[in-house]
């Protein structure tokens, strides 16, 4: 966690963000990982510290993402945004596999924030077919 972040606003981001990642859903309770603070727009490029910019994610989304605001496509190879959860609905871009386990892109922004985001994961799609087992996961909304 970074000192810069308020109390305030981490709160209003947790609660908005309902504790979990906004790239790949995972909440902190059902992985037992603290999330990570993600500004969309990194503040590398000069992306702000505010409600509008900083999300939850968790630490593999985060360390995959890095400062990345493109990637590309792996259906059509074009350079496209990364899926933007301020600004953009999950839903939208990325739907769940028939088992509940891996995340689809159904746009090309969602299929090159997957991709970049390795967002399906040997080791999280085993985990996620353990939470699906027990009914934790995909999450309703």
């Amino acid at each position: 966690m970074s000192s810069y972040i308020s109390e305030s606003l981490r709160s209003q981001i947790a609660q908005s963000d309902r504790n979990r990642c906004c790239y790949c859903l995972t909440s902190e309770i059902n992985s037992g990982i603290r999330m990570t603070y993600d500004h969309i727009y990194p503040r590398s490029k000069g992306g702000e510290t505010s409600l509008e910019n900083v999300c939850l994610a968790c630490q593999n989304c985060n360390e995959f993402k890095g400062n990345r605001i493109e990637a590309i496509d792996p259906l059509t190879g074009e350079t496209v945004s990364l899926f933007n959860p301020r600004q953009q609905q999950w839903s939208n871009h990325f739907q769940w596999s028939s088992d509940g386990t891996q995340i689809e892109g159904i746009t090309a922004v969602g299929r090159a924030t997957v991709t970049a985001l390795r967002a399906n994961t040997p080791v999280i799609v085993a985990t996620r077919k353990r939470w699906v087992a027990v009914g934790w996961h995909p999450p309703v909304d």
